[in-house]
């Protein structure tokens, strides 16, 4: 039964993920790319200077730098560890340098996302509640028209967060490295009748887990946005560390690895040995699980950004963009270069995480216990807070479903819960198949109205960078005429 429907989630899968969406994904951050004139390279200095910049005076709930914490708190997960290792197992090293390459495509689409999200942004005046994203600005932006293709995204946002990345993909990854890490021979297991026998830790996992996240999600977006803003950073810090030390360690493999991955990305037979030897396939993977961790074109990121509190949509923009670099860029590639350099990708009947568990065992200079142990606390709060983050998301397109009406938020929350303690009980292949599937539905109307509002986003950013640039000269002039004036004064 379960080889069956795991064919048929590959098969729709296959479909969904075809060069067509894989050609949209690329081609509009390609075209953004062009017209704003490879914006996320030469500004990506003032946009990493902009996260902590906050405007007290803007509309909105939380600070910019809360935002982009909500944001990469549902964006840096599973993807970043399990999803790299998931990527390279079933494209070759090739699949990391596609994953790269999408994202850095992908900064200027999550630019645009987070710019249109916060210009057509609806605030309440008496809450201060902000509601924004594909749907607002697809609605606004595109007219009433095309309201039926920002239901669509609002229904499949709905989806991926109880489906795909927000759930089961999530609690899957942290199941199985709590496993790997207290009962890796599945010594202790459970019988659960109609489902099978589990590791006891998986049980214990999937319940505590259950438990944490509703006392979390009762609080809404300020309880979800204070729990990221101290959570992503000091994961974010203690994992990147952690690949730093692996790297360093190994320093000598690390040009022959990224010599792989290159050769891998173009002629995938040459490192596999002909295992695997579809340049289509290494590029679909290595797209699919960079659109996965990063979320650029998929549509979730704006949602958190039209909570910031700015007046400005450019300035959102160019923050939210940097999650893009810190997730995919940094993290994913660092990740990718470990797995490759160790040879854990090599390695068979080593599945998911225990791909990276074996990287970090083998490359880093501890024993393989605390090793594990390093890699099981990272999974765990980057899992959690990818919950979190994809809650709200999925709340925010039920309440645009729903037309604000709030009693479906209350049953969607105890079946948000239900999916986080059933997703430890599904197979890996099975977890994330189902959530690519969904990341691709809900990519199409958003990639649409990225299409159709680059020119919106265009004359945003010149706009505003042309006004910036007419308020330092006139910054410069005062300051020449001031210092002129003060030295005329002690002349005389």
């Amino acid at each position: 039964m379960w080889s069956a429907i795991n064919l048929l989630l590959q098969r729709i899968d296959e479909f969904v993920w075809g060069v067509p969406l894989m050609v949209l994904i690329l081609c509009g951050g390609l075209l953004l790319t062009v017209k704003l004139n490879f914006l996320q390279f030469f500004k990506l200095p003032l946009a990493l200077k902009w996260m902590f910049h906050n405007e007290a005076e803007g509309e909105g709930e939380v600070s910019s730098f809360a935002a982009l914490c909500t944001a990469l708190s549902a964006t840096i997960g599973t993807g970043n560890i399990v999803g790299v290792a998931t990527a390279v197992g079933a494209g070759g090293p090739g699949a990391v340098f596609w994953i790269i390459a999408a994202a850095f495509f992908g900064m200027a689409t999550k630019y645009a996302e987070g710019l249109l999200a916060v210009k057509y942004r609806s605030v309440d005046p008496e809450t201060g509640h902000a509601l924004g994203g594909p749907f607002y600005y697809i609605e606004k932006g595109m007219g009433t028209s095309w309201k039926w293709l920002a239901k669509m995204f609002a229904f499949f946002g709905v989806c991926v967060g109880l489906f795909g990345i927000g759930t089961f993909s999530q609690v899957n990854g942290i199941s199985s490295a709590v496993k790997n890490f207290f009962d890796p021979n599945s010594a202790h297991l459970v019988t659960i009748p109609g489902v099978g026998s589990y590791s006891i830790s998986v049980v214990i996992a999937s319940i505590v887990l259950s438990l944490c996240v509703g006392l979390v999600l009762i609080g809404g977006l300020k309880r979800i946005s204070q729990v990221s803003q101290i959570v992503v950073p000091f994961m974010a810090v203690i994992y990147i560390l952690s690949v730093v030390v692996l790297i360093i360690c190994n320093i000598s493999k690390v040009p022959e690895a990224v010599a792989t991955i290159i050769a891998g990305a173009f002629n995938p037979r040459a490192v596999t040995g002909g295992a695997i030897g579809s340049m289509i396939i290494v590029m679909q993977k290595g797209i699919a699980r960079g659109i996965f961790s990063n979320e650029a074109g998929l549509g979730s990121a704006p949602i958190a950004a039209a909570a910031a509190q700015t007046k400005e949509p450019v300035c959102q923009g160019l923050v939210s963009m940097t999650g893009t670099f810190i997730d995919t860029i940094v993290i994913c590639t660092m990740t990718g270069i470990s797995i490759v350099l160790t040879g854990a990708w090599q390695v068979k009947g080593l599945e998911g995480v225990e791909v990276t568990s074996y990287a970090f065992a083998k490359g880093l200079p501890f024993s393989a216990q605390v090793s594990a142990f390093i890699l099981m606390i990272c999974l765990v709060f980057f899992a959690f807070t990818t919950i979190l983050g994809w809650d709200y998301y999925s709340e925010r397109c039920l309440e645009y479903l729903t037309g604000g009406n709030k009693k479906p938020l209350k049953v969607f929350r105890y079946l948000y819960i239900l999916a986080v303690f059933v997703g430890p009980y599904l197979t890996v292949s099975a977890v994330w198949t189902i959530a690519d599937i969904f990341n691709g539905l809900m990519a199409i109307p958003n990639m649409i109205a990225i299409f159709a509002l680059n020119g919106v986003v265009v004359k945003e950013t010149k706009d505003f960078f042309a006004a910036k640039k007419d308020i330092e000269i006139r910054r410069r002039k005062y300051t020449i005429y001031d210092l002129i004036y003060r030295k005329q004064k002690r002349i005389f």
